[in-house]
């Protein structure tokens, strides 16, 4: 009986806000909503939920506003803004990837355009969980606008270290939230909700506004059987549902593929059991850094196997130190082993963790199948388990490096031979699960590509909702909801901004098309220093090609260019054009045309005139 009391004291809180301090906050607890102060974060903006009693007629029908800057017709970057009247919070500020044509882009981020303009009534960032896709745009916002920011222990301890790299941790104010707890923020409040996914600390939303409630699931699974903490709250979610939920904005990864998200526990039987077919030798299991479920996985196999486990990828070594700093990991000390010292230990007594499950081209298992990684040789006595299914692009760079790693005489196991993946997003009966229990007035697709957003729609239907309360949206649009109507009132600048580097945004359609000529047919560099008085050429004109032709192989070429460019340089001159730019157009449009009569190939001219 006491047991059931605390539960249902689980979503009240008694605790007044606590002021913004730049303080980490050690824990949570949650039965009393205490906020204990610690180091870096702080555990403020606990506040009671919105009070309908304060309610006026004027709020009932002021319109809340969705504005989506990412997520949308896309994987990843997820990113929305949720206004009513002069409050409004951002919800998630991810990244995402580059896909094969953007060359030399390191990341993708939002368009901060809108948050930049609203920066004084945005309140504060609420994040659902600490992956990528929903953090990795947060060191780029924050350098332009500091907002707060909420979230899980573990969300925020990975955020912290992302803002290292970037000189902002210190400046950053951080607010440890737990489910069951409320952030108030003006007339805009947020319960947070516990959800299973395949981090942990992932929450979903209950936005809360005087206009009506809107349910964000942000990225979730229903498991039955997880490896750490409880169930999805599916009960507050029905709880939700009886009240009136005004909109539901759901994560539309899985859609496609019908029934359950297998749980994650039958990847760890299945791990078991390659680990005991491996016999005497050495293990490498590639799998997501932030999948900290099947790494705590993998350490408690190697405890069974009696095998030691050691570390590599950036990213990997800092998201254990983390979680395992935090009590995410638990594993024996002596477990782990530097991946500098992994040649002391037989290959029958190791398991190396790795980054690479997507094949990226810097991580550390491509690093190994090429072998130019400095502490792993990769060879027959290997046996390796590629423990993650290729994000849509990525299938031909996951190939090529199961191919190299074949080639080198490795066992390799991937996610199509046995059970060593699961998803963290739910399948089409668990959406269905959510969708009865929530029973929203209006439905708003989120989190995937057109393809799942319209599948995801077409499950709303088949459940009983009309196509008026359903809305297929993309970034930018601003949507406005009422207690009787859901419609696009506006747009609000949003899309793609590339990083480069250091450079954010500096890199536009035009240079990406550049890049993308240069590596299909090179470059002609022509230099040629002429007496701006007689005429007469100085030096040159030298040729240089890059990328075009193989210049000893093609002196005929070659020459012919250069006697053409001295050709146009006198004729020029002779005609009395002693301006340089209508020069070098003459002689970049006609080496163009008598190239591609030649090879059939377009390289880009660069003529290269100077005066003595």
């Amino acid at each position: 009986m006491e047991n059931q009391k605390k539960k249902n004291n689980r979503y009240k809180n008694t605790k007044k806000p606590t002021e913004n301090r730049n303080v980490v906050q050690d824990s949570v607890e949650k039965k009393e909503g205490k906020q204990p102060a610690g180091k870096r974060m702080t555990g403020g903006g606990i506040k009671k939920p919105y009070s309908k009693k304060k309610t006026t007629k004027k709020d009932l029908k002021m319109p809340v506003k969705i504005t989506f800057l990412g997520g949308l017709n896309e994987i990843g970057k997820n990113m929305t803004m949720i206004e009513y009247g002069n409050d409004a919070i951002i919800v998630d500020c991810g990244m995402t990837f580059p896909d094969s044509e953007m060359l030399g882009i390191d990341v993708v981020i939002p368009d901060f355009t809108t948050v930049i303009q609203n920066k004084d009534r945005i309140k504060g960032i609420v994040l659902t969980h600490g992956h990528e896709d929903h953090i990795g745009g947060l060191p780029f916002l924050l350098k332009e606008v500091n907002l707060p920011l909420y979230g899980s222990k573990l969300t925020l301890a990975l955020v912290e270290s992302k803002l290292k790299e970037h000189g902002l941790d210190k400046k950053a104010k951080m607010h440890v939230v737990s489910e069951g707890q409320t952030t108030r923020f003006g007339k805009i409040s947020v319960e947070y909700i516990h959800v299973n996914h395949s981090i942990p600390d992932a929450l979903a939303l209950a936005i809360k506004t005087p206009t009506g409630v809107i349910v964000h699931t942000g990225d979730f699974k229903i498991d039955s059987t997880p490896i750490s903490g409880d169930i999805i709250d599916l009960s507050r979610f029905g709880a939700l549902g009886n009240d009136g939920v005004l909109a539901l904005l759901c994560d539309s990864t899985n859609v496609e593929r019908p029934g359950y998200t297998p749980s994650e526990r039958v990847v760890g039987e299945s791990l078991t059991g390659l680990f005991r077919k491996a016999e005497k030798k050495r293990i490498i299991v590639a799998t997501f850094s932030t999948n900290l479920h099947r790494i705590q996985q993998i350490m408690d196999a190697a405890v069974k196997e009696h095998r030691h486990v050691a570390l590599s990828g950036r990213s990997m070594i800092n998201v254990v130190n983390i979680a395992s700093e935090l009590g995410y990991l638990k594993m024996p000390k002596n477990l782990l082993v530097d991946i500098e010292k992994i040649n002391n230990y037989p290959k029958s007594r190791m398991i190396i963790v790795t980054t690479g499950s997507q094949g990226e081209p810097m991580s550390a298992l491509t690093r190994m199948a090429s072998s130019e990684h400095k502490q792993v040789e990769v060879g027959e006595g290997d046996y390796i388990i590629i423990s993650a299914t290729p994000i849509p692009g990525n299938e031909k760079s996951v190939s090529r490096v199961v191919n190299d790693l074949m080639n080198r005489g490795c066992n390799v196991v991937y996610e199509k031979m046995y059970d060593v993946h699961t998803s963290g997003h739910a399948c089409q009966e668990e959406l269905k699960i959510i969708h009865s229990l929530v029973k929203p007035k209006f439905f708003i697709p989120v989190h995937g590509e057109q393809r799942h957003l319209r599948k995801h729609a077409m499950l709303a239907k088949s459940m009983g909702m009309k196509d008026k309360d359903i809305l297929i949206s993309d970034i930018g649009q601003v949507v406005a909801l009422t207690q009787t109507k859901m419609s696009v009132v506006g747009t609000a600048p949003a899309g793609k901004v590339l990083v480069d580097g250091l450079g954010v945004g500096d890199i536009g359609t035009y240079v990406l098309k550049d890049r993308q000529h240069l590596s299909q047919d090179g470059i002609i560099v022509i230099a040629a220093t002429i007496d701006k008085y007689t005429g007469d050429i100085v030096s040159g004109p030298c040729v240089e090609s890059k990328g075009f032709v193989y210049m000893k192989e093609s002196e005929d070429l070659i020459e012919e260019i250069r006697e053409m460019t001295e050709a146009i340089i006198f004729d020029c001159f002779k005609g009395h054009t002693h301006e340089w730019k209508m020069m070098r157009k003459r002689i970049k449009d006609d080496i163009a045309k008598k190239v591609f009569q030649k090879t059939k190939r377009s390289p880009i001219i660069v003529p290269i005139i100077m005066s003595d």
